[in-house]
This record gives C-alpha cells, sequence and structure tokens, in this order.
C-alpha cells in the first residue's frame, strides 16, 4: 500500500464509515442525521425522474424551443447532441458515469472539463460542420451505430455467417462500414489516452513507485501499515492458487469449447499477460484522479446502471483509459473475422485488470478501516461469485422475459430496455472482432489516420513533464492529467452530454465554491452528503423496480416521452432519407 496514494471512493466511504460508528458531537446537527434527511429527500425526489416524470433526467430547452431544426436540437440534446443548455434534476445522471462529483477533487474535475471542452465543443463541430470529414453529416452527430455509407443502419446480420464469423460476400455487397463523427473521434482519444497513461505514470510517478517498492524491503511502513501489522497478513499462495485455478479453467474453456469461444489458448495468457502490465500505471490514475475504472463501490449504484426502471436506462460498460479499445484493437488485428473470440479477449484483458483495480481499492478502504486482510479477501472473493451468478442470472431472465429486450427500433418511444451500454459492446464486438481493425482503422479502412492519436497521446505527458521540469515553481503544471484530459468522454457512448455537464457543474459547486468559502460545512458534510444521495436513489430505484416495473406499469403524459429531441438524430448532408427526418 502506498500511503500517498489514496482512491477518491475510499476518501468518500471511509470518513462517512468513521463517523457513523464513532461520532459523538451533538453540538450541530449530526452527520448521522444529516445522512438520514438527505436520504430521504434523495428517496422522495427520485420518484419523480425515475417514475413519473423522466423528461427531468435532460431538460433540453433548446428542442422544445425549436422543435423542427435538425441543427438546433443536435446543439442542445443532452441526450443524442452536444447538450448545450441542457440541465439533469436526477442524482443519478449525474454520478452514474463518472462516481459521484462531490468526492472527485477539483484538479481533476477541471481535467475532465477541459478535456470534455476541447472534444464536445471544439473537435466535434469543427469536424462536423466546419471541415465534413469522413462524410460526418451523412450520419447522426451522436450516436454509437453503425452506418452504410448511404446513412443507413448497417445490417450486421447480413454479413455473419452460421459460425459466428463475417461472410465477405455480403460485407462486400454493403460496403464498409461507417461510424459517426462522435464515434469516431471517441476511439482516437482512446488510443490517445491509452498511451498518454503509460507516459504520465512512467514521468510522474516512476521513481515514486521505484522507491516505495525498494522501501517496502526495508520494513518502512506509515501509521497505517504499523497498526495493521497486529491483522494477520494474506498468504502470497492465497493468490497464486486462485491465479492458477482461476487460468486453469478459462484454460480448458478455450479448448472444450473451442468453437463456441473461437478464441485459442494462447490468446488467454495474452490477455492475462497485458491485464498485468496495465493494472499497476492504471491503478495509479484511477487513485490519484477518481476517474478510472468507472466502477462503483456501492452494489445499488451497480443496480441503477442495469435496471433503472423508467426513463434513461443508464447501463454502462466500465470504463478504463483506453485498455477495453487497446484489448480489442489487438485481437482484432492477430485474430480477425471472430467476434466472440474478441470478446472473450477483451473480458480477460480489460475486466480482470479493472477487477484487480476494484480490489485494491476495496483492501485500501480495509487499510484506512483497520479490517482484517484475510477477512477482506474472502469478502471480495465469496462476493465476487455470488455476483457474477446474480448477475447471470438476472441476465438471462431479462432477455427471455422480455419482448425485443436491447433493439431499440423495435421499442416503444418511452421503454427503459434500449440497453445502450450493451448497444455500444455490441458495436464494438462488430468493429474489432468481426470487421476488424484493418478493414476500419487499417489499411483498408476509412479511419486509418486515427493511429496518429497514439503518438500525440503518448507525446503529450512529456511535453507536460518538461514544462514542469523548466518551472518547477508553478505548481499547476502537474495537475495537468492527460490521462484524464484526453479520456474524459471515454464513457461517451452510452454517456451523454447532459451526464458530463451536471456533473461538472455540480462537483465544482462542491468542491471549489463551498470547499473554499464554506469548508467547515464542506468538512463535515460533503462526504456524507455523497453517500445519502446515492443510497436515496438506490433505494427508491429498487422500489420502482419490484413494485411496478416487473408489472411494465408506467404513467403516459408529455413529460415520460424522454427529453423531446427526436430531430437530433437526423443527419444534415444533402440526399439523405432517414425515416422521421427532414431530407435536405
Amino acid at each position: 500500500m502506498i500511503p500517498d496514494i489514496l482512491f477518491g471512493e475510499v476518501v468518500g466511504s471511509s470518513p462517512f464509515t468513521n463517523w457513523v460508528l464513532h461520532e459523538r458531537d451533538e453540538k450541530r446537527m449530526s452527520r448521522t442525521k444529516f445522512f438520514v434527511v438527505a436520504l430521504i429527500c434523495s428517496f422522495s425526489w427520485y420518484a419523480f425522474p425515475g417514475y413519473l416524470f423522466p423528461t427531468l433526467t435532460s431538460i433540453s430547452w433548446v428542442c422544445w424551443a425549436f422543435p423542427k431544426s435538425v441543427t438546433a436540437q443536435q446543439l442542445g440534446s443532452g441526450m443524442k447532441g452536444l447538450g448545450i443548455g441542457a440541465i439533469t434534476l436526477d442524482w443519478s445522471a449525474v454520478s452514474s458515469f463518472l462516481f459521484s462529483p462531490l468526492i472527485s477533487p477539483f484538479f481533476s474535475i477541471v481535467n475532465v472539463f477541459v478535456g470534455y471542452f476541447l472534444i464536445i465543443y471544439i473537435a466535434i463541430p469543427v469536424s462536423y460542420w466546419g471541415l465534413g470529414l469522413y462524410g460526418a453529416r451523412k450520419f447522426p452527430i451522436f450516436s454509437s451505430h453503425l452506418f452504410t455509407g448511404q446513412g443507413q443502419v448497417y445490417n450486421i446480420s447480413a454479413i455473419v455467417n452460421e459460425k459466428f464469423e463475417i461472410d465477405l460476400v455480403e460485407y462486400g455487397k454493403q460496403g464498409p462500414i461507417h461510424l459517426s463523427m462522435f464515434f469516431a473521434l471517441t476511439y482516437g482519444f482512446g488510443f490517445a489516452t491509452i498511451a498518454a497513461t503509460l507516459s504520465h505514470v512512467s514521468l510522474f510517478y516512476g521513481r515514486e513507485i521505484y522507491e516505495r517498492y525498494r522501501a517496502s524491503h526495508k520494513g518502512k511502513d506509515d501509521i497505517h501499515t504499523k497498526l495493521m501489522r497486529k491483522y494477520e497478513d494474506i498468504p502470497s499462495w492465497w493468490f497464486y492458487v486462485l491465479l492458477v485455478v482461476t487460468i486453469a479453467v478459462s484454460l480448458l474453456l478455450c479448448t472444450v469449447l473451442k468453437s463456441q469461444v473461437q478464441m485459442p489458448w494462447w490468446a488467454l495468457l495474452f490477455a492475462c499477460l497485458i491485464a498485468f502490465v496495465f493494472t499497476l500505471p492504471i491503478s495509479i490514475i484511477t487513485a490519484t484522479t477518481n476517474q478510472v475504472p468507472q466502477q462503483s463501490l456501492l452494489a445499488s449504484r451497480h443496480f441503477l446502471r442495469q435496471f433503472k426502471p423508467f426513463g434513461q436506462v443508464v447501463e454502462i460498460p466500465f470504463q478504463t483509459p483506453g485498455l477495453n479499445i487497446i484489448t480489442e484493437y489487438i485481437m482484432g488485428l492477430i485474430y480477425p473475422g471472430r467476434p466472440i473470440a474478441n470478446v472473450c479477449f477483451k473480458v480477460y484483458g480489460y475486466m480482470s485488470m479493472s477487477q484487480a483495480v476494484s480490489f485494491l481499492s476495496d483492501f485500501k478502504l480495509g487499510h484506512y478501516m483497520k479490517i482484517p486482510p484475510r477477512s477482506m479477501f474472502l469478502v471480495q472473493f465469496i462476493g465476487t461469485i455470488i455476483a457474477g451468478t446474480i448477475n447471470m442470472a438476472v441476465a438471462w431472465w431479462l432477455l427471455n422475459s422480455i419482448v425485443n429486450i436491447c433493439q431499440d427500433e423495435l421499442l416503444p418511444e418511452n421503454s427503459p430496455w434500449t440497453c445502450p451500454g450493451d448497444r455500444v459492446f455490441f458495436d464494438a464486438s462488430v468493429i474489432w472482432g468481426l470487421v476488424g481493425p484493418k478493414r476500419i482503422f487499417g489499411s483498408l479502412g476509412i479511419y486509418s489516420a486515427m493511429n496518429w492519436f497514439f503518438v500525440f497521446g503518448a507525446a503529450g505527458p512529456i511535453v507536460v513533464w518538461l514544462f514542469h521540469k523548466a518551472f518547477p515553481n508553478q505548481s499547476w503544471i502537474p495537475l495537468i492529467n492527460l490521462p484524464v484530459l484526453l479520456g474524459a468522454t471515454g464513457n461517451m457512448p452510452p454517456a451523454t452530454a447532459v451526464n458530463y455537464t451536471s456533473w461538472i457543474i455540480v462537483g465544482t459547486i462542491f468542491n471549489f465554491f463551498i470547499f473554499r468559502y464554506r469548508k467547515k460545512w464542506w468538512q463535515r458534510y460533503n462526504y456524507v452528503l455523497s453517500a445519502a444521495l446515492d443510497a436515496g436513489v438506490a433505494f427508491m430505484a429498487v422500489l420502482l423496480y419490484f413494485s411496478v416495473g416487473i408489472e411494465n406499469e408506467s404513467v403516459n403524459w408529455w413529460g415520460t416521452y424522454g427529453e423531446h429531441c427526436d430531430l437530433a438524430t437526423c443527419p444534415t448532408a444533402k440526399g439523405i432519407v432517414v425515416d422521421g427526418c427532414p431530407v435536405y
């Protein structure tokens, strides 16, 4: 454990735990009472955006003011456009993708804001309206769908054969896959983010990592480590046995179910190696910025992501800077045309690393709370088995009980089962696995120039580091965190503009203005408020789901039909015909 490396989520959880268990100050409203009051308010309010008035999730007044203008709705839509002027009164929309803004350090919020602003309000408009790159105006400005060159949604089923491999004849008939301008740039900035992560950690934390490693062998402990000495440490063989067993079972899966899994045994070992290499640098970025991976400490928030009963479904794939992209890219190059193999490689190479970072965060929480390490290990191990089993069972049940689930084109307009996160995951399997990066981002592809983002991303931290060395007295320079800045929109899609703008505004209010001008209140109540808002929304979401969600009971009026920005998904190029859109 490196004592100077903090996980923001732990900082948000550990004070609350201590206050609940040990607080005795009765001079002002106790933190426990404040938590209960805030929880009740959050619980009660979420009935409106969660069921009665889902439009509150994205109040896009620009769309209301210009109901017949495609460009205005592209600019003003909080869920389908650039989100200018869009706000939300739904806490789940604020916190579901980037954690609670109340527990993120302000420098991290600034980095996200700068990256978000540069990408959304400069790069996208210039590329879409100014330069018209890659025929951008033939497609929606913000979409995770795949398109033909004529602006129509790509028929993926037609290019998949009975072995779940690409049918090159049918692919030739439809032509190359095209992406929306935002989706294409998302991958470009993902390339830059992973390169910047390696450069940034090496330059700014390389010496500290080395010194901490040496100190660990010399017995130099911080106060928390000294206090934890009274507990028995976790034997190393526990980890080794777990590693060997899981790899052995996975190898068995790859050999026995080879035709279904599609992934050869060597790809499994390669994926594990990638996870091993990237765990340390990404853990440091996560711990110091509270930005990645987007995993929640609260099991209730995981429920929110998958089963928000009404309004916008906020299920998300866990985002770690660029690593999900790089695993897909590598497997797509060395083993193209096999989407299931690509997905499996991504899971082993990316999700195993993501889980490792999450477990490290939990161990840090146990370190501060003085929880015995062995107990922490067992809780994590058992919890993973239980959660994995339940998640699989629930997913299986949903897929077999809800008609047209995840098929947004066949669902009613206000349906909560559009699965935006799964749509992104599916499209990624097509891009990287089925079609392969060579036909999209490689020598045969339209978007080959995106590979330059790797170079720019790697060079960026070097420039920042050189400025830091040249001007050591400028304390703000090392706070420029390019992995966070470049990866600011890494959750988009399925996250949308309104999620980001609201997160930035709320974070700035609490972690700059209130922190600066009402610091005592901030120190006493900020983290408690964050936990209360999360808990209140989670409890109401569960109640709504089991009371009216299962029976598909809903109210129907103007406030339950989304944000009313239907034209935001329309193309603006001349001659492109799309149902429900004007033809230019």
